[in-house]
């Protein structure tokens, strides 16, 4: 009898185990998935409405999932996500360029959520914040905007915010064109978003300026935070906002703008500069004075800014009111972030940067919508803004826009009673007390580089050396003609490890350079021309290589892999081509 329990005891154990082990193949299979599981860098499943790309197949049958093209290093995004494997993918991508110059296929990829890198001081992990700070209404304006990327905005607050600081979210509709933006949109909020984030739709188009004052006149929250609609909020981002705001109602504060890069997505920090302005009325970045930073706080404490980049800022709603909210004369967008920069400082406010609040933002190369009837609205609003505060150093102004001193502006008596009322200081004042730096000889007509450029005068640190050999037919890529010869053509000619004119150096900015020369570089706006030799310029884009274990040579900027041309000839010419895995397509550096 002994025996018999033993041995149904036995069965029943082996039974169980083989139960659980069933159990977690199926559970681990399944969490691998695309969609299922989510590593620190995959996307939250956010259901059938969300605006993801389908995963799709190349040439050879290979299933090309989002989980393969993440790279799991903390919050770093693989550049590799935006390679493209199928027509539709080409579609998405240059469509998406054209509607809002940044790269919506790694967007709609990415989905609505994801990790960030935090990129605050580690002092200011370290701060704490009061409990009742007051709470915020957050007022996103778009006109256009990707899908992806305004709900990401949305989400990135939802996920990032304490619940008893978030009071609402107010979504303004600039009169928006596109399909996704109407009934999609409207769908997800009401299923998704209920409760904290409300839709306001603009009749006409009114542009960013207006829009605000329209989302700020909906909003009941004791602080109003302004946001742009390719926006992501980091860690602990609003409470170093609101603390400076609950001990004085007349500041108004800014987040330090991270980067995150047009082509790639990749979020990188920005280092601590504050706003301020040239006489060509143009908003410019300037390194912060070594006395701004030499308080009890430190690095970490509120750094005083003449102006502010006007996309990202909070201030008391009461206060915004007050102050005359922004001049509803100026048209659609240009100008308001001075016209409101010089108003807080000349009528008793104060403009701080705040270095432990960290929002990252989409910087793109170009505006991808004009104005209603071509108009110049930079010009309109910067007449509007000198005519009101800048008394006689308008003059500085018209010195190098003589053309606009005749142009209509409209009328500004009421902005002119504004002041007179709030019994602000002269223009004057602003220069001697709040930027002294300003020099009345200055260019203003030399407007500022791409911002945040902080690159040092090093070399990139070189990560491989050789020759860079084609799979398919055994040859190496090679300066057509000389490799100091910037913009000539790469081809294929036989490999020979004596030639110093055939080794390529890979180095940590993703820059192939051929005979430490010319960097390997690729039309972002003509991508059926062949790469070229260009002289390095640093800053990624058109010049930055994936060169990963598949042996693809990866376009970052592009999306495209280089490819020997099919029929190979003897010339050995070379082209980008949607991705496929072929032979074609295989690259060796080989040492």
């Amino acid at each position: 009898m002994a025996s018999v329990t033993l041995r149904y005891f036995c069965y029943g154990c082996l039974f169980t185990s083989a139960t659980w082990s069933l159990l977690l193949f199926l559970y681990f299979n399944l969490a691998n998935e695309p969609g299922r599981g989510r590593t620190p860098l995959q996307p939250r499943n956010n259901g059938p409405l969300q605006q993801q790309q389908p995963i799709t197949k190349g040439p050879t049958g290979q299933k090309a999932g989002l989980g393969a093209l993440l790279a799991n290093k903390g919050a770093e995004l693989s550049p590799e996500m935006g390679m493209i494997f199928s027509e539709e993918d080409q579609r998405l991508r240059d469509v998406g360029y054209h509607r809002h110059a940044f790269n919506v296929l790694i967007s709609s990829r990415l989905g609505f959520h994801r990790e960030l890198p935090d990129t605050r001081d580690s002092q200011c992990r370290d701060k704490v914040y009061p409990l009742d700070l007051p709470s915020a209404s957050i007022v996103i304006c778009f006109f256009n905007e990707a899908f992806s990327a305004l709900l990401r905005t949305v989400h990135s607050v939802l996920d990032r915010t304490p619940a008893y600081l978030l009071h609402e979210i107010i979504l303004v509709d600039d009169h928006s064109e596109l399909e996704d933006l109407k009934e999609d949109l409207e769908r997800y909020v009401r299923e998704r978003l209920q409760g904290k984030v409300q839709l306001v739709r603009n009749q006409k188009r009114e542009g960013l300026i207006r829009g605000r004052m329209i989302g700020a006149s909906h909003a009941t929250g004791e602080v109003l935070v302004f946001l742009d609609s390719h926006c992501e909020v980091n860690e602990a981002w609003l409470q170093p906002l609101l603390s400076p705001l609950q001990k004085d109602q007349r500041s108004v504060v800014c987040p330090v703008i991270d980067i995150i890069s047009a082509d790639t997505l990749t979020y990188s920090p920005s280092p601590i500069v504050r706003g301020g302005f040239n006489w060509g009325l143009h908003f410019k970045w300037d390194p912060v004075p070594p006395s701004e930073l030499n308080g009890p706080e430190g690095t970490t404490g509120a750094i005083r800014s003449p102006t502010m980049a006007g996309g990202l800022f909070a201030m008391n709603r009461k206060y915004f009111n007050e102050l005359g909210q922004y001049d509803a004369g100026m048209d659609i967008w240009g100008g308001e972030n001075l016209e409101i920069s010089f108003r807080i400082w000349m009528c008793g406010g104060q403009l701080w940067i705040i270095p432990c609040s960290r929002v990252g933002h989409i910087f793109r190369k170009r505006r991808p919508y004009g104005s209603p009837g071509g108009q110049d609205t930079m010009a309109h609003n910067s007449l509007r803004l000198a005519h009101v505060w800048m008394d006689d150093y308008k003059e500085q102004y018209f010195a190098l826009r003589p053309e606009l001193r005749g142009r209509a502006y409209g009328d500004i008596s009421e902005r002119l009673a504004l002041r007179k009322r709030l019994n602000c200081h002269s223009f004057r004042w602003y220069l001697d007390n709040v930027y002294p730096e300003m020099q009345l000889n200055a260019n203003g007509n030399k407007q500022q580089q791409q911002l945040f450029v902080n690159k040092s005068l090093r070399r990139p640190k070189v990560l491989q050396r050789g020759r860079l050999c084609n799979l398919a037919t055994g040859q190496c890529l090679v300066a057509q003609g000389r490799p100091s010869q910037k913009g000539g053509a790469v081809v294929l000619r036989p490999c020979d490890p004596r030639d110093p004119e055939q080794e390529w150096s890979y180095d940590e900015d993703s820059e192939l350079v051929l005979a430490g020369l010319l960097c390997l570089d690729v039309s972002e706006v003509r991508t059926s021309d062949p790469p070229r030799l260009m002289k390095c310029h640093g800053s990624g884009g058109s010049q930055q290589w994936s060169l990963g274990k598949s042996n693809r040579l990866y376009q970052v900027s592009v999306g495209q892999c280089l490819s020997v041309l099919q029929p190979i000839g003897p010339k050995g010419y070379v082209a980008m081509a949607i991705c496929d895995g072929s032979q074609a397509q295989q690259w060796q550096l080989e040492g």
